[in-house]
């Protein structure tokens, strides 16, 4: 039933300008060449900046037990490295979009993440060694270069993705599932879609323009032939396109790239607080019409929203005069700003509005962070720690408030098994850890038996290692 429903529908809306009276003909082809109207030119433009890139990443692999494992065995043997990690290389294929004649390639960082070879393959076949400029797990954005003489680099200029509405008409261009570069058109479906993941700044332009695996990393593009999103992912419970695709806006795009070319360390604006969705609960419960804006669930002394007056427990409601509906799509508009910039913020205080004028600052390093690889204990051989400071948890996505020493990586090793990323070692052997220096003596002196407890977000960890 739902099917000749939908038929009906599609009918419907071919018969209606047949029936229609004197302005319907304008909706018809009204000569041969209306009727050959096509993408390809538009193709014949962008499509040669739209590149493949494929990636070469080592991964470690532990082999399974084995009774030759045995310390008997392997002190008889010892030539034949039995149960120890396996290296084989895993290749990863993307695709990518030439922004500058210098060589300048805009893909997903997850196309290149941990990547060891990256080659880059142009429309005419020509293929180049690729350089990570830089690689930004937040906005999961990577930005590479290839050396090429070539002033006839055929590049994608970027547009304002802001401009783009529901209903427009685009085209998605990359290589899925390597076949080859393909294309295929649909319309903006939706967009500052939140909660899709991948991103840290979530404000994704959605499409039904087909996305498959391999066009990760390729171009979104308008009906003037400019980039107007990096696709990056789908919703799908096949592996293939489903209609649910979405994109990275240019517009935070440019931001990036903006480092990137300039040579400068990625430094994204700092409030220094913890902030949430206003539920229908919490509206009600401050007397608001409706769901909106975003609440202050929690400010450092130190925020720039702190020390332009607003509090914890406030609503705001705009940012530049643009109305905030969610935490999402403030962070999003955080990541467009820049360190130096003033915005004005619309805030809603026990039912009555304020302005707040906030100058943007980047995350203080309060604290000295001494970052350290250990090499010892062996267990611990290859973590690398950090003393927090409000910079150090804006990177790892930590709470402001956090102290002590942060594991900020883990090399592949051992100590992969024990040690995540954003670890908080409290105590080692007894001793409380408040900062790097207190860890190094302490692991110094530690003899084979350590027993360290660690907070994983709201978990303590107790770990008791050889």
């Amino acid at each position: 039933m739902r099917l000749v429903l939908t038929l009906v529908l599609c009918l419907g809306l071919f018969v209606s300008p047949l029936v229609a009276d004197t302005t319907a003909p304008t909706a018809l082809p009204q000569s041969r060449p209306d009727m050959l109207l096509s993408f390809a030119p538009l193709v014949k433009r962008t499509a040669p900046a739209v590149v493949n890139v494929y990636a070469k990443t080592i991964v470690r692999q532990q082999q399974q037990a084995s009774p030759f494992d045995d310390p008997i065995f392997k002190h008889f043997f010892p030539q034949l490295q039995l149960g120890q990690p396996r290296e084989r290389v895993a290749n990863s294929l993307g695709s990518g979009v030439i922004v500058d004649k210098s060589g300048i390639i805009v893909t997903n960082n997850h196309v290149i993440s941990g990547a060891t070879d990256i080659r880059v393959a142009l429309a005419d076949k020509r293929e180049f060694e690729a350089k990570v400029v830089l690689a930004d797990e937040k906005t999961d954005l990577a930005i590479l270069r290839i050396s090429v003489n070539d002033e006839n680099l055929p590049i994608l200029p970027i547009g304002d993705s802001d401009q783009m509405e529901v209903g427009d008409l685009v085209l998605a261009i990359g290589n899925p599932f390597g076949v080859g570069q393909t294309v295929t058109s649909g319309i903006v479906s939706a967009l500052s879609r939140n909660d899709v993941g991948a991103s840290d700044y979530q404000s994704f332009i959605q499409t039904d323009a087909a996305i498959n695996p391999g066009n990760s990393g390729g171009a979104l593009v308008n009906m003037k032939g400019q980039l107007v999103g990096i696709n990056s992912m789908i919703y799908t419970r096949t592996g293939g396109s489903v209609g649910l695709g979405f994109a990275i806006p240019t517009n935070l795009v440019a931001t990036v790239l903006q480092s990137a070319v300039s040579g400068q360390k990625l430094v994204r604006p700092w409030f220094g607080g913890t902030f949430q969705n206003v539920t229908p609960d919490i509206a009600e419960a401050l007397g608001m019409s409706r769901p909106e804006g975003v609440l202050v669930n929690k400010l450092n002394s130190l925020s720039p929203l702190a020390l332009a007056g607003i509090q914890a427990g406030d609503v705001i409601l705009a940012m530049d005069g643009k109305s905030l509906e969610n935490a999402q799509e403030f962070h999003y508009l955080l990541g467009l700003s820049h360190v130096g910039d003033q915005k004005l913020l619309e805030v809603q205080r026990n039912g009555a509005p304020h302005n707040y004028s906030v100058a943007l600052i980047a995350a203080p390093e309060t604290v000295a962070r001494d970052e350290q690889i250990l090499s010892s204990p062996a267990a611990m051989a290859g973590v690398t720690v950090e003393n927090l400071s409000p910079a150090v948890t804006s990177e790892l996505d930590m709470d402001d408030s956090a102290s002590g020493v942060v594991v900020s990586a883990v090399a592949n090793g051992p100590a992969q098994q024990f040690f995540a990323k954003g670890d908080i070692i409290r105590t080692f052997n007894g001793v409380n850890i408040d900062n790097v220096q207190t860890l190094l003596k302490t692991a110094q002196q530690a003899g084979r038996g350590l027993t360290i407890m660690i907070e994983r977000g709201a978990q303590k960890l107790y770990l008791r290692l050889g």
